[in-house]
């Protein structure tokens, strides 16, 4: 558990304060390029000692599972894998280096009209309907890992956008929001059908249905244990 528990500050720290504080002194010295390639390499890595480290954790109970609480991922996980596809958009301009592919004014369509991180929504929803699932501390430890540097990025991108885009980006999020569907019931936009997509929908259906199956070959339990 110790080994779980150091290997989820790390995630944390690696996120919070390297992608945070530091980055700028670290682009500064290695280049924006190198910087990517590098944070890249240490998210893997990270990431690999989360999994590893779960997997070698003791069980440890905070309270029992029960067939109602085991239904919450069954029911998010839909609407996280449809936020996931629908975000991997090379022009989204909250995605990774979107200096790289976008030109003129910062486009607001498909899944920004709904939040403006369509991504970090997926990871978050992931981890609270898992950390609610399960009430273990291998799991909290894990979950909630992925949870804490997913909200932080929210605003943390904010930050870097408005910072990199001015003007534009406050634009932008003039007609987006954080919070899903926060600008569309406040009338700062229309959600139109298109922008979700039945491709969207058919993808994200089929990963679902892959993973209930698999779910128990790669994970060790079954998608839902009455």
């Amino acid at each position: 558990m110790i080994a779980l528990a150091a290997a989820a500050l790390g995630w944390v720290l690696l996120h919070l304060v390297v992608a945070g504080p530091l980055r700028p002194r670290l682009v500064a010295r290695l280049g924006l390029p190198a910087y990517r390639g590098l944070f890249s390499l240490l998210s893997v890595v990270s990431l690999g000692l989360l999994i590893w480290t779960y997997k070698d954790a003791p069980y440890i109970e905070l309270w029992p599972t029960t067939s109602l609480v085991a239904l919450v991922p069954l029911m998010v996980m839909p609407l996280a894998l449809l936020l996931l596809v629908g975000s991997l958009r090379p022009s989204s301009p909250t995605l990774a280096g979107p200096d790289m592919v976008l030109k003129g004014p910062l486009p607001v369509r498909g899944f920004t009209r709904i939040t403006r991180h369509p991504m970090l929504w997926a990871f978050s929803l992931w981890a609270a309907s898992h950390m609610i699932a399960n009430g273990d501390l291998a799991h909290w430890l894990l979950a909630g890992a992925v949870l804490v540097t997913a909200v932080n990025g929210m605003y943390s991108r904010d930050r870097k956008r408005a910072a990199q885009f001015g003007e534009e980006w406050q634009r932008f999020i003039g007609k987006t929001s954080i919070v899903p569907l926060a600008a569309v019931l406040q009338g700062r936009i229309r959600l139109r059908w298109q922008d979700i997509g039945i491709s969207n929908i058919v993808v994200s259906a089929i990963l679902y249905g892959l993973i209930l199956w698999a779910h128990e070959i790669l994970f060790g339990t079954p998608a839902f244990h009455p």
